[in-house]
This record gives C-alpha cells, sequence and structure tokens, in this order.
C-alpha cells in the first residue's frame, strides 16, 4: 500500500475516532448533570428546561456521531473506492473542452455529496428539530431553499471554479498565486453582496419598526462611531423558534439583522446588549483579523495545492486515477481535513477569546448584567446545554462555555457599576 495511501487512512480513522470519543463524552456528561441546574441558572432556568436542554444536546450528538461515521465513509468511496475516478471517466465522456470538462467533474462530485447529506438534513429539520418544538420550516419552504442554494451554488460555485481551472492550465507553475486572488476575490464579493443580494432570496428583511428599539440602537451606534446601512429584522420565525442576531456586509454594506424571534424573547435593554456584543466584532477588528486570517490559510492550501498537483503520487495515493487539475481540486478539499483536524483546538480557544473580548466591550458600552440576563434567556429558550464536558468544550466550541462566560459577564457588570460609582462621588 503507498505510504501517502496509509498516512491518509490514519488521519482519517484518527479525526474519526477522537471526534466520536469526545461527543460520547459530551453525552455522558451532560445526561450525568441533566437534573442539576448550575447554581448561577437556578433563578432563570427550571430543572425541566434544563433537562430539555440536555435530551437535545444528547439527540444532536448521537446523529452528530452517525452522520461523522457515514461522511468518512463518503470520503473513503470518493478517494480510495474510486469514486472521483469513476465521476471524471463519466464526465470525460461528455466531449467537453478541459476546463469545462472539470467544471462538470468538480460540480458532479460536489451535487453528489450534497445529495448524500440530504438524508440527515431533513432527519435533522423535520424530526429532530421538530421533536423538540423548534422546526418551523414547512416541505414547500425546504424544497424551495434546497433548489436556491442549488442554483446559486452551480452558478456562483461553477463560475469560480472555471476560472481558477482556466489559471490552473493558462498560467504556468505559479498558478495558485493567481487562483488564490481569485478565491479571495470571489470570497470578499459574495460577503458583500449577500445582505442586499443573495440574502433576500431566502428570508424577508425589514427595517426595524419598533421606536423604543430604534432610538437604543442609533444610541449605541453613535457611542460606539458605527456606521450601518440599515437595521433590519428577519423573518426567522419562517423557519425556526431559534433566535439570533448579527452584522453582516462589508463596507457601507453592513447590516444589523435581528430575527423576529430574538425580539419577541428579550427585553429592549437585552436586546441593545446584545447587539452591542456583535457590533464589539467590528470595532474591536475580529473580523478584519479573521478574514486576514482565513486569506493568509488560504495562501497556504493554494500553495500546497501547487505543489501536490505536480505530484503523481498524490493521485495514485487517492485511488484517483490519471493526474487532472480538477482531480486536485476535489482530491485536496477531501484529503485535507484527516490532516489538519488537530488545529481545531487552536481555532476554538482564538473565537472565544473574541468572544470574551466582545462580551467585555458590550458590558462597557451598554449593559453586562442586561447581556447576562439575555444570554440565560437565549441559552434556555434555545435549548443550549449549560454544562457541556469541559474537554470537548475545549476541541469544539467557539463560544465559551455558560457557566464561564456568565460569570466573567456579571464581574465585568459589577466593576463598570463600581467605576461609574467611583467617579460620580
Amino acid at each position: 500500500m503507498p505510504p501517502f495511501t496509509i498516512a491518509f487512512a490514519v488521519g482519517l480513522a484518527s479525526q474519526t475516532a477522537v471526534e466520536a470519543w469526545l461527543a460520547v463524552r459530551q453525552i455522558r456528561h451532560v445526561r450525568k448533570l441533566q437534573h442539576a441546574v448550575p447554581a448561577d441558572f437556578a433563578a432563570s432556568v427550571s430543572v425541566e428546561d434544563h433537562a430539555k436542554a440536555a435530551d437535545y444536546t444528547i439527540a444532536r450528538q448521537r446523529l452528530g456521531i452517525f452522520q461523522l461515521l457515514y461522511d468518512a465513509a463518503v470520503v473513503l468511496w470518493l478517494t480510495l473506492g474510486g469514486g472521483i475516478a469513476a465521476i471524471a471517466a463519466w464526465t470525460a465522456s461528455l466531449g467537453f473542452a478541459p476546463v469545462w470538462a472539470g467544471t462538470a467533474l468538480a460540480l458532479a462530485a460536489l451535487a453528489l455529496m450534497s445529495l448524500l447529506a440530504l438524508p440527515f438534513t431533513v432527519y435533522r429539520t423535520f424530526w429532530l428539530e421538530q421533536r423538540f418544538g423548534f422546526n418551523r420550516t414547512t416541505p414547500a419552504t425546504f424544497v424551495a431553499d434546497l433548489a436556491k442554494e442549488w442554483l446559486l451554488g452551480g452558478m456562483l460555485g461553477g463560475t469560480v471554479l472555471a476560472v481558477i481551472l482556466w489559471v490552473m492550465q493558462s498560467t504556468g507553475g505559479w498558478w495558485w498565486v493567481l487562483g488564490w486572488a481569485v478565491w479571495l476575490a470571489f470570497t470578499l464579493a459574495v460577503t458583500w453582496a449577500w445582505p442586499r443580494l443573495i440574502a433576500p432570496l431566502f428570508n424577508k428583511f425589514s427595517p426595524l419598526a419598533d421606536p423604543e428599539m430604534s432610538a437604543r440602537i442609533d444610541a449605541l451606534l453613535q457611542r460606539c462611531g458605527f456606521h450601518s446601512s440599515g437595521v433590519f429584522v428577519m423573518d426567522g420565525s419562517r423557519r425556526s423558534a431559534h433566535g439570533n442576531a448579527y452584522f453582516t456586509g462589508l463596507g457601507r454594506e453592513k447590516r444589523i439583522v435581528l430575527f423576529d424571534t430574538l425580539l419577541s424573547s428579550l427585553s429592549p435593554a437585552q436586546a441593545e446588549s446584545v447587539l452591542a456584543h456583535e457590533l464589539a466584532h467590528f470595532r474591536l477588528r475580529h473580523v478584519p483579523k479573521r478574514l486576514l486570517a482565513a486569506a493568509g490559510m488560504g495562501l497556504g492550501g493554494f500553495a500546497l495545492l501547487g505543489w501536490l498537483a505536480r505530484q503523481d503520487w498524490f493521485y495514485a495515493g487517492l485511488g484517483a486515477g490519471a493526474p487532472s487539475d480538477a482531480k486536485a481540486l476535489l482530491l485536496f478539499v477531501l484529503a485535507v481535513p484527516a490532516f489538519v483536524w488537530v488545529l481545531a483546538p487552536t481555532l476554538a480557544a482564538w473565537s472565544r477569546k473574541h468572544e470574551f473580548e466582545a462580551d467585555a466591550f458590550a458590558a462597557t458600552h451598554a449593559d453586562g448584567a442586561e447581556l447576562a440576563s439575555a444570554l440565560v434567556r437565549l441559552y434556555r429558550d434555545n435549548a443550549a446545554t449549560l454544562t457541556p464536558d469541559p474537554l470537548y468544550s475545549r476541541f469544539h466550541d467557539s463560544h465559551p462555555s455558560p457557566i464561564v462566560r456568565i460569570e466573567r459577564l456579571r464581574g465585568a457588570a459589577r466593576a463598570v457599576r463600581s467605576g461609574a460609582a467611583a467617579l460620580s462621588a
């Protein structure tokens, strides 16, 4: 067996085993504490709500384990099982020019992977989310969303794939620099266009009509010196009972988006504090830092792809047969996760650091106590577990665990109040 085949198989098996083990730990830890509400939450979260969150977490983890094993089997079939080679033979028989044949291969493989993942999406939406009272998606909406996603994916993804494949074939050994530039430009363009052109295809966005909330947000933006192109309410309740808020877009296309479910569950002061947290990610330059990190990792990935695409053992080791540019792209996407999954805890820790910083910003520019109470309510309403397994959380979670986060927020709120009292004395 070729050495690269062994390395890939070991990497994939290690990733699958570790993530399954962590999921089992999460299930056991959450089940053990499902009838013991943490003291900091006892006044706001009932034993029944805490138990529901535990059951919801366990159900999601069980489904996740099954999907983890299923996805690993799909990757093995597409690579060592000859799936990519078979799809390539079929697309080659269509008689397209090289760039279009490669684009057809990539789109066909991605469409097949999407279809293979579809049963899990259906099960998660219409059974798991339905069972816990969160799903509001109708079959008609589900099918319409899926059709739009595939159409947009085919149009936008097909275009950028064709351009990158043309770059690979036409610009020599340093193609990967220009290929990275194309990918980066495409990513930034989609991020810019998302709030105005793409997101409205899926949801309705209405200007915020609540005068009190509008006044609070305007005052918050002025205190922080932040510009946005508007505050909008999204009809998230059409699909789910989960609530959220976010900023989206680049430049002057930045928008503040509030789910209607969030506005219906939080007070104006609580919603303002949640927005202050989200605003902090822009004011503290978390967003550009993450974009720069993504761009840097993308450049490294394209450089690695540029080298691997010239190595015959890369194709042979993954069961893909004769080399081609489209195969190189697909094999890279399928194989690299088996080697870089060990970076997940570092990236998660970086994200949690940003969340702590955003909480501290919100405690200073809004009300930390209100943010703490808002988060407690969101944890309860979204059935988020308050007691994740510590090791699972360090590996996977992009946000701090609820107990630690609420303790820090309440401490920050006390410090702000003490400072204000000292200044007024």
